[in-house]
C-alpha cells in the first residue's frame, strides 16, 4: 500500500510539473497563431516525420541487440522489436509510475533471459544512447558558437555538455581508482557498469557499428524536427537541427515530468529560439514530435494487447523487479545492487 501511494505521488508531481510548465510558456503566445500551425502542418512532411521515428525504432532495436548479444544472450529481432514497442507504449501512454524499461526487463525476464544480463542490456543500451548524444553536444559546440550570440544560452549547453563529457568519462574509468575506494557495493556496481560500456564501445566486435547506430538515432530525431518545423513554416536549416535538437533531446530525458512532456516543450522553444524561430512555431514542432510519440505508442499498445504475456503481467510486480533485479560481479557472484 505505502509502495502505491509514493507511486501515486511521483506520478501526481511529475504531471502537475508537465501542466504548470505548458501553461508557463503559452502564457505569452498567441494561441490562435499556435492553432493554426498545429492544423496547417504540411501533412507530407508530418508523414515524413512519423516515417523517421518509426524507421528509429528500428535501429533503437538494432543497437539493443548488439548489447544483448555482447552480454551472451541471443535475442530474436522480431521479438527484441516487438518489446521495444510495448515499452514505447508504456513510456509514452500510459499513466503509470512503471516505465518502459521496467517493463523491457520484466518482459525480457518472460523469455528466459536472467536478471542480471536484462538489466545490464537495458541500462547500457540507454548509456550508450547518451554517450551518442554528448558527442554530438561536442561535435555541435563550435558551430553553436560560430551561430548563436546569446552568451547565457552558450554557457547554459556548454555546461551541460562539459557535465556529460565528466560524468561520462568518471563512469568509464571508475576501475583506474585505487581500490580501496571502489570497494563498497554501491561504488563497485558502477565500477562494474562502466566497464561493460567501455567494453561495449571500445573492445566488442562490432563497436563501431554500435556507436554508429547511437549517433543515428540522435540525428533521425533531428531530422524529424527539421521535418516538422519546415512543416509549420519555422524557418530552420538542418544544420540548426542538429546543433539544437540534442540538448532538447538530453534534457527531456530527464525524469521529473510525464513522458518529457512540458520539458521538451520548454526545451524546444528556448533552442529553436537561439535560431530565430518563434516561440510558437517551435512549441508547434515539440507539440507535433510528442504527437508522433503518441502514435508510435499506440502501435505498440497494440502489440501489446495481443501479446501473450499480458495476462500474466503486473505492474507493481515489474516496478519491484526491476528495483530488486540482483546483479552479479565478473565472477559470477551475486550481490546486493546492480548496474
Amino acid at each position: 500500500m505505502q509502495s502505491r501511494f509514493k507511486q501515486a505521488a511521483l506520478f501526481s508531481v511529475k504531471l502537475l510539473l508537465s501542466i504548470a510548465v505548458l501553461v508557463y510558456i503559452a502564457r505569452g503566445l498567441d494561441l490562435q497563431q499556435l492553432r493554426n500551425h498545429l492544423v496547417s502542418v504540411d501533412p507530407f512532411l508530418f508523414v515524413l516525420a512519423l516515417a523517421l521515428i518509426f524507421f528509429q525504432t528500428f535501429v533503437l532495436n538494432g543497437r539493443w541487440e548488439l548489447i544483448m548479444r555482447a552480454l551472451g544472450v541471443s535475442l530474436d529481432w522480431l521479438a527484441g522489436w516487438r518489446i521495444l514497442m510495448i515499452s514505447l507504449w508504456f513510456n509514452q501512454v500510459l499513466p503509470s509510475s512503471v516505465g518502459g524499461d521496467a517493463v523491457r526487463m520484466w518482459l525480457l525476464r518472460q523469455r528466459g533471459v536472467q536478471w542480471p544480463e536484462a538489466v545490464k542490456g537495458v541500462a547500457a543500451d540507454r548509456f550508450t544512447a547518451l554517450i551518442g548524444l554528448i558527442v554530438l553536444m561536442v561535435a555541435g559546440l563550435p558551430l553553436l558558437l560560430s551561430r548563436v550570440s546569446n552568451q547565457a544560452a552558450i554557457l547554459a549547453i556548454g555546461g551541460l555538455t562539459l557535465a556529460g563529457v565528466a560524468g561520462t568519462v568518471v563512469l568509464l574509468t571508475l576501475d583506474r581508482l585505487p581500490k580501496r575506494l571502489i570497494v563498497h557495493p554501491a561504488i563497485a556496481s558502477f565500477v562494474r557498469f562502466g566497464t561493460l560500456v567501455r567494453f561495449l564501445l571500445l573492445q566488442s566486435e562490432r563497436r563501431a557499428l554500435l556507436f554508429g547506430s547511437a549517433l543515428l538515432i540522435h540525428l533521425v530525431t533531428a531530422a524529424a524536427c527539421y521535418a516538422l518545423a519546415r512543416g509549420v513554416g519555422a524557418q530552420l536549416s538542418v544544420l540548426d537541427a542538429v546543433v539544437l535538437i540534442p540538448p532538447v533531446v538530453l534534457l527531456t530525458a530527464v525524469p521529473i515530468s510525464i513522458s518529457g512532456w512540458g520539458v521538451r516543450e520548454g526545451a524546444m522553444v528556448a533552442c529553436l529560439g537561439l535560431a530565430g524561430v518563434p516561440s510558437e512555431e517551435a512549441l508547434s514542432v515539440s507539440l507535433l514530435l510528442g504527437a508522433i510519440s503518441v502514435i508510435i505508442g499506440l502501435v505498440g499498445g497494440g502489440i501489446w494487447l495481443a501479446s501473450p504475456e499480458r495476462g500474466s503481467y503486473s505492474a507493481d510486480k515489474a516496478a519491484k523487479a526491476a528495483e530488486e533485479a540482483p546483479s552479479y560481479d565478473g565472477l559470477g557472484k551475486e550481490v546486493s545492487s546492480h548496474p
